[in-house]
């Protein structure tokens, strides 16, 4: 297990819809508003009733597919804003393995990789 770090990376790969890092200010420095709260922006990304998309606290997600993870703002006047999260060094070749209630393993090569959450078998998706 050389070279095997455990927790969250705090770069994205692809589009960062499986980034489960801890950033939580968006790129023009706005906090942001927390998912399980409806102030002061009302939306329908429920962590309870959306539980493979990670929402988690006040964190960066992506779970729509955008170009890449965003957030509700906490101000009145910004609904919601991209945050600024690096790319992950494809030659550093790190992997992270996450545990939490399902099984993720991110790989920082040329493709996106997860395990799906019923199956051990890796799939592979171009970036």
């Amino acid at each position: 297990w050389s070279g095997v770090t455990v927790g969250p990376p705090e770069c994205m790969v692809c589009n960062g819809e499986n980034y489960r890092g801890k950033i939580s200010t968006t790129e023009n420095g706005f906090t942001c508003q927390r998912w399980d709260s409806q102030k002061p922006h009302n939306h329908g990304y429920n962590p309870s009733t959306l539980p493979l998309k990670y929402l988690e606290e006040n964190y960066c997600r992506n779970p729509d597919g955008d170009p890449r993870p965003w957030c509700f703002t906490t101000s009145s006047s910004k609904r919601w804003d991209f945050c600024s999260i690096p790319r992950c060094s494809k030659s550093s070749r790190l992997m992270r393995i996450i545990i939490s209630q399902y099984w993720k393993i991110w790989c920082t090569t040329d493709v996106c990789c997860q395990t799906p959450q019923v199956s051990i078998a890796l799939t592979f998706d171009s970036c």
